[in-house]
């Protein structure tokens, strides 16, 4: 999995914990912001500021403390990317919302469609 450079202010950690303290649901926008913060809860076993790089690779199995739900593109199939969403959606949600974007002709990679995905 490549490495990532990320930074997590002070300001957004501790709006971050106030929202997890009062049950609230954490929404990541991509899955840099995902990679961002369940890698800075693996490593403090909370969230706080961080600056620095991750290199955590997700893939079915992996245990998210953070993220409740994910707005993510259409990955590459066989990428380190579609391991991530599926260990984070399910392997049956993901085929069956890769089926629906098939065969209604959306748009994948980087500039393409996006899905809304929740935790499984």
């Amino acid at each position: 999995m490549h490495s990532e450079r990320i930074n997590l202010s002070k300001e957004s950690s501790e709006l971050i914990k106030s929202k997890l303290n009062s049950k609230g649901r954490i929404i990541s926008v991509g899955t840099t912001s995902l990679r961002c913060l369940e890698s800075i809860f693996q490593k403090f076993g909370e969230i706080r500021p961080f600056e620095g790089e991750t290199d955590i690779f997700i893939y079915p199995g992996f245990k998210f403390n953070v993220i409740d739900a994910l707005i993510t593109n259409f990955h590459l199939p066989k990428s380190t990317l579609m391991l991530l969403v599926s260990a984070f959606a399910g392997e049956s949600t993901i085929n069956k919302a890769y089926e629906h974007a098939i065969s209604n002709e959306y748009r994948f990679f980087s500039y393409g469609d996006a899905m809304f995905l929740n935790r499984s």
